[in-house]
């Protein structure tokens, strides 16, 4: 995996389809380059290969953010009136 914190090109390729898209979107949304490639024993179960990659982009974002400077955040809510 690589990640580059400015830019939003992304490829995944872990063999969980509905994984793959979700750290496409993480990529667009949040504006960085994001390339996964996992091989993992998904004839047996998605999970482990899900979670092994969530700790390596969580380490790997953690890292590149080193102080966390210029960090913006992105949300939208409801309250509970509408």
């Amino acid at each position: 995996m690589s990640i580059d914190l400015d830019g939003g090109a992304s490829s995944a390729e872990t063999g969980v389809g509905f994984f793959d898209h979700m750290l496409t979107l993480l990529a667009r949304h949040s504006g960085m380059d994001l390339f996964v490639k996992a091989v993992g024993d998904i004839q047996v179960d998605g999970h482990h290969t899900v979670e092994d990659v969530g700790i390596v982009v969580g380490k790997a974002i953690a890292e590149a953010l080193t102080d966390k400077t210029g960090i913006n955040r992105y949300g939208f809510f409801f309250g509970a009136d509408g």
